[in-house]
This record gives structure tokens, C-alpha cells and sequence, in this order.
């Protein structure tokens, strides 16, 4: 076999072998797609700019999931929430995760000064560029570990007016910490999850009543200003929020032992599915030893008129306080 010695004629376009030359078309240029769906031959590069936020060309510190942060970037939602922050002379305003400061801003054309409490590192200096002191004081930290009691003394104020949008992983740990100190925060304006909303607003024998409501029910007033769709957040969450406006009132249900009580509503929620007859049978029995016995269960429920047929869910605020107390006369008398 003789080998052809000419030089095979140059490839084009998408020329397939055995068929006709054609001149390459447009279906056969590579193409870059847009967004998040890059086509394999864009340059590494070019992807990284399509694909980098506008908001790192602008220099903002973009949401950390470890700190479970939902931006609110909805300008009309925002200056509601602004608005409904109504302190005393005697407030000090503290805001709480301002994130990049777009609820940071109204409240700062609405008041004199008050403190904002960041814990992401970067977004505290950009907070401490945008909003210099005096106006606004921003504190890097985490919430929960911040001495309430100092600051008021450092501010030279008597109470506390509380405005935040509430990471959702943090929410039952801040709540708790608000109703700690009571005494010294008289209100709060809350942006969080929609079902934890539902549940501290809920009554007796609603599925949404819960350890919670009993809790914060107990030294507050709650009711929900408006909800917040998903819609509003960025990155958006899953579920839509709530904005709730909290006013403390220590002592609105009066309890002897807050500790006592705390301990009847635990144990009554912990197998809330379960009648009161079983569920608290893990209290302490009246004399200390051990826990209480199904003959004093019955009898501390009369005493205190409380139908052990019923549930967790079914018991007023009221009725736990009046259980608790009936329970800790029987110990001290034991």
C-alpha cells in the first residue's frame, strides 16, 4: 500500500471526518453562560468575576452561616421597625446583631445615641466606619456574655429598650437571657422566626404552647406587630418571620420559687404528649427523698385543683404558679 505524501487538508469549525467542509457557525463557538452556570471552557477567571456578589465590589463583609445571619434589606419593613422603638429618658436603646446596619441607620435619624452589640468582627468595623460615636456606640461580643447591669451604669441609663433581628439559632438563648433581667429591660421589639412567634403568643391547649410561652409569659406581656416574608432577607431563609413586641412586667404572674416553678414546667413539657399523671412524676418528693410518690402527686393536685387527666399544653400560667406554690408549702412543711 502507497501512502499518499500530500499534507491533509486543515480542520475548521466543527468539520466532522468523511463529510463536507462547513464554516464554523455560531452553534459552534464556545460560550460562557451567566450566573451560577458557567460553561466548562470559561477562563477561571471569568468566572470568579461572574460569579462574585456585588456586594464584595462594594467592600461589605458578606453573611457568615456560623453566626445564622438573614440581612433585612427590606426598606419599608425597616423603617416600621424603627418606628415602633419608642424609648423612655430613662432607655437605653440596644440593638442587637446590626449586622451592616441597615435597621442601624433609621434608628440613628430617630435617636440621640444608643448601642449597637456585633459579634462578627468585620462587620464591627464596617459599623464603627459607617456610624462614628457619639451617636452610636457598637460593642464587638456575643449577646449572651454582655453584663446588662454595667452597661446601664456605663450609660448612665435605668432600663433597657431592646430592638433586634434575632438569628434564629440564638433566639430561645437571648429570650432567656431577656427574661433573666427582667427588672431592667422594660421592652423589646424582636424580628424572629415566625413559628417561634406563634408559639410565645399561644393560649392554653394550642399545639403551639409551650415551655417557652410559659416561661416568657410569665414576666411579659407578647404580642406580634406584623409578619416578615422571606422575601425580605438576604440570603433568604426558609421560613418567614415575625416582628413581636415584648413588654417585660416582672412578677405579671406572681411565683413564690422561680426556680420551683421552672422545674414543675420542665418537667410537665418533657413528655408533654403524656398525661400530668406521668409526666411529673420525675419531682422531688415533699420531704427530699427521691421523687414524688403517685398518693402525694394526687394529693398536691387537688390542693391545688389541677386535673392530672389533662396536659402540659392544657395548664394556664397560672395553674403551673399555683401548682409550684402548693408544691413548695409541702416541702417546707415536710
Amino acid at each position: 500500500m502507497v501512502r499518499s505524501c500530500r499534507s491533509p487538508a486543515p480542520r475548521t469549525g466543527c468539520q466532522n471526518p468523511g463529510r463536507r467542509h462547513r464554516q464554523p457557525g455560531p452553534q459552534c463557538q464556545p460560550t460562557v453562560a451567566v450566573g451560577r452556570h458557567l460553561a466548562a471552557t470559561a477562563p477561571v477567571g471569568n468566572r470568579l468575576r461572574l460569579n462574585r456578589p456585588q456586594r464584595q465590589r462594594q467592600g461589605l463583609p458578606r453573611p457568615r452561616k456560623r453566626f445564622g445571619q438573614h440581612f433585612l434589606v427590606d426598606g419599608g419593613v425597616l423603617q416600621d421597625i424603627a418606628e415602633r422603638v419608642a424609648p423612655t429618658p430613662e432607655d437605653l436603646v440596644l440593638e442587637i446583631g446590626p449586622g451592616r446596619g441597615a435597621l442601624t441607620a433609621p434608628l440613628r435619624q430617630r435617636l440621640e445615641r444608643f448601642v449597637a452589640i456585633e459579634i462578627d468582627r468585620d462587620l464591627c468595623a464596617h459599623l464603627r466606619e459607617r456610624f462614628p460615636e457619639p451617636e452610636v456606640r457598637v460593642i464587638e461580643g456575643d449577646v449572651l456574655h454582655l453584663d446588662l447591669r454595667q452597661l446601664l451604669e456605663e450609660e448612665q441609663r435605668s432600663t433597657l429598650h431592646v430592638v433586634a433581628n434575632l438569628p434564629y439559632n440564638i433566639t430561645a438563648p437571648v429570650l432567656f437571657r431577656l427574661r433573666d433581667h427582667a427588672d431592667v429591660v422594660r421592652r423589646a421589639v424582636l424580628t424572629l422566626q415566625k413559628e417561634v412567634a406563634e408559639r410565645l403568643v399561644a393560649q392554653p391547649g394550642c399545639r403551639a404552647y409551650s415551655q417557652l410561652t410559659v416561661f416568657l409569659g410569665q414576666c411579659a406581656r407578647i404580642s406580634i406587630a406584623r409578619l416578615i416574608p422571606s422575601t425580605a432577607f438576604k440570603p433568604r431563609p426558609k421560613v418567614d418571620s415575625a416582628v413581636i413586641d415584648v413588654e417585660f412586667q416582672p412578677g405579671r404572674v406572681p411565683v413564690d420559687d422561680l426556680r420551683l416553678f421552672e422545674t414543675v414546667v420542665k418537667a410537665a413539657f418533657s413528655q408533654r404528649r403524656k398525661m400530668l399523671r406521668n409526666a411529673l412524676k420525675s419531682l422531688p418528693a415533699p420531704d427530699g427523698t427521691g421523687t414524688v410518690t403517685t398518693v402525694d402527686l394526687e394529693r398536691l393536685a387537688d390542693e391545688a385543683d389541677i386535673d392530672l387527666t389533662q396536659r402540659a399544653e392544657d395548664l394556664s400560667i397560672g395553674q403551673f404558679a399555683r401548682f409550684a406554690a402548693v408544691v413548695g408549702a409541702a416541702g417546707s412543711s415536710a
